[in-house]
């Protein structure tokens, strides 16, 4: 097809901003268009979690008109765009390569059929809630993190390897506490940084709580507390905890959006563009030592 009956990015961005309101996002949260012309023509869009260099690069290589990431370029305010800095740097060559950048952060997070969906369904919860209720979209219910139960109990260990089947690989890894033979059946997820929400993972009465970056002291206490709860009433312990790698859980998503962007774009302006991911691991580390 012609740039003529290309989509511009302003048609674009609505489309988007229908299916994961701004107004979705957290306070703090600055999610939406960062960088693009909107009179831009968008015939390809490709995915990725987090707008790194090497992301950038590769997506301008691969002939996108928009790069559409989970994580933002910018979390806090800034005063410049030059390129004495990486960020800076990076919205030039996006902007010298009419490429633009969408980010759907806790917008998407929350969102029917976005972060936290995309992951509880890919670990097999049914009758899922949100975690953190935020109101509907669409007749669902939706908000930060789900909550959910498996189809049939199964162990701790059993279900700790299913996530790890389901999270793309990263050199590191998912770790799991808790009594690895215990059943399991009540599940909460929370993709992203989550040792701020043990208070409603303990009354959502969930066996197990998958999240990322799990610090030493939260993480200690939840499971202390579980550990001596688990003994005054002879019961197991809950929450057990697995700890997956950030970006990779929340790249689930797009097992979701790349049809679901796609779709709607086609049924808003005529135009089906075409869609694929980056497919470079961004999580940080590439070694881990010492577990042997």
């Amino acid at each position: 097809m012609s740039d003529q009956k290309k989509p511009r990015l302003a048609e674009v961005v609505k489309v988007l901003e229908q299916l994961y309101p701004i107004e979705y996002a957290e306070d703090w949260d600055f999610p939406g268009l960062i960088v693009g012309d909107l009179n831009d023509t968008v015939g390809k869009i490709v995915f990725a979690a987090d707008p790194t260099m090497a992301v950038v690069d590769k997506a301008i290589a691969m002939g996108a008109d928009l790069l559409i990431c989970h994580h933002p370029l910018f979390f806090r305010a800034v005063h410049e765009v030059s390129g004495l800095g990486v960020h800076g740097a990076i919205a030039g060559k996006l902007y010298r390569a009419h490429c633009g950048l969408w980010v759907g952060h806790t917008n998407a997070d929350v969102a029917y059929r976005g972060v936290a969906q995309a992951a509880a369904d890919a670990f097999g919860l049914q009758n899922q809630t949100p975690l953190v209720p935020s109101g509907e979209q669409n007749s669902h219910a939706i908000g930060l993190g789900r909550v959910g139960t498996l189809e049939e109990p199964m162990t701790l260990r059993a279900f700790a390897q299913r996530v790890a089947r389901e999270v793309p690989k990263t050199n590191y890894g998912i770790q799991v506490a808790g009594d690895l033979d215990a059943d399991v059946r009540k599940i909460a997820v929370l993709p992203g940084s989550g040792d701020s929400d043990f208070d409603e993972v303990r009354g959502s009465g969930a066996d197990v709580y998958v999240t990322s970056d799990l610090r030493h002291h939260p993480a200690t206490d939840a499971l202390q507390q579980a550990w001596y709860e688990a003994t005054l009433n002879h019961t197991i312990m809950k929450p057990a905890l697995i700890n997956t790698p950030h970006s990779a859980i929340e790249s689930m998503w797009f097992r979701y959006a790349l049809d679901d962007i796609a779709d709607a774009v086609e049924k808003d302006t005529g135009f089906r563009p075409e869609t694929e991911r980056v497919g470079i691991v961004t999580d940080p580390w590439q070694l881990v030592l010492g577990r042997d």
